[in-house]
């Protein structure tokens, strides 16, 4: 990351003023809240395939119009970011919805029960975030030399994820200890999904912000990019059963994004304790255009390679 943009993005957390702050969170909390009351009313009905279509196209539209909003009151250069943020943690927040597939299915949890589950889950997922990004935040501004062990953790992670030969037989082998200690205990179904999707959602969330934080780090962006991300999802969960077996690659694109992201972190590192080159190398600086199309063109590559590749086994279903 050039000088320059460092500067850019410390100038632009000034730009925020706290009516915005306010603004920004209260519209944000109504909508969830809105959400919160809808799973609620409807928590004894099935969620249908329409229905849930419809609100993860709201809730994605409504990311983009905010995404496009702040070149007008921001600049270029935060709307970029937000939205690099933005894809990188949804498609994080995707890959943690084959976790909860699984999780509610080995539960057996009632269809009607699993929305309420699922927005419960979400809220915990929100509230680990901010924790979890005002930590990072506290700790970069501290030690800059952290970003040599975000980026460390990314690579790790990424290579980990791209050796796994699917979604899961080590997680699942996990997940059923867990599941089999909690009954032990004599907890409820329901309770032990609502632990285990908490449980979840904080190993996601050692992921996901070290990841925003190779992007951006203005603190507005980040909360507001993983809070877009993060809603809409119990909708989304509705339409990902057909897709769990058709997006094959989706593991794999999600590697090549944070292997990336950690060796754009490591090449800040670098810059930031003042060292440019290394046996006469220069360190590249990764702007967030170039970063922006590294992950468009992941996500692009992933999800068409794994609709190619399963076409034949849905044309044999038909």
């Amino acid at each position: 990351m050039r000088m320059t943009e460092t500067i850019q993005l410390a100038d632009s957390s000034a730009v925020i003023s706290t009516s915005n702050w306010i603004i920004t969170i209260s519209a944000l909390l109504l909508i969830i809240a809105l959400d919160f009351t809808w799973a609620v009313s409807r928590r004894h009905k099935d969620t249908t395939m329409k229905e849930a279509t419809a609100w993860s196209l709201f809730y994605v539209s409504l990311a983009v119009l905010f995404g496009l909003s702040l070149s007008q009151w921001l600049g270029a250069q935060e709307q970029k970011e937000f939205f690099a943020g933005w894809l990188t943690e949804y498609s994080l927040s995707f890959d943690n919805l084959f976790v909860f597939v699984l999780i509610l299915t080995r539960l057996k949890i009632d269809k009607q029960k699993q929305q309420l589950a699922l927005l419960i889950g979400i809220l915990i997922a929100l509230v680990l975030r901010v924790i979890a990004i005002s930590l990072g935040k506290a700790a970069i501004e501290q030690f800059e030399w952290v970003f040599f062990i975000f980026g460390a953790f990314l690579i790790y992670t990424a290579v980990t994820l791209f050796m796994e030969n699917s979604h899961g037989d080590e997680e699942e082998e996990e997940e059923s200890r867990i599941i089999k200690f909690l009954r032990a205990k004599g907890l409820k179904p329901f309770t032990i999904a609502l632990l285990a999707l908490g449980m979840t959602d904080l190993l996601f969330a050692l992921d996901s912000i070290p990841a925003i934080f190779g992007l951006t780090q203005n603190v507005y962006i980040v909360i507001t990019a993983n809070i877009f991300a993060l809603m809409g999802l119990r909708q989304l969960y509705f339409l990902i059963g057909g897709l769990m077996t058709r997006l094959i690659y989706i593991g794999k694109g999600l590697s090549a994004i944070l292997a990336f992201i950690g060796v754009k972190l490591v090449f800040h590192a670098f810059h930031a304790v003042d060292i440019h080159e290394i046996a006469g190398i220069h360190i590249p600086d990764i702007t967030i255009t170039q970063s922006l199309s590294v992950i468009v063109a992941c996500l692009f590559v992933a999800t068409v390679a794994s609709l190619i590749s399963t076409r034949n086994s849905v044309k044999k279903e038909h």
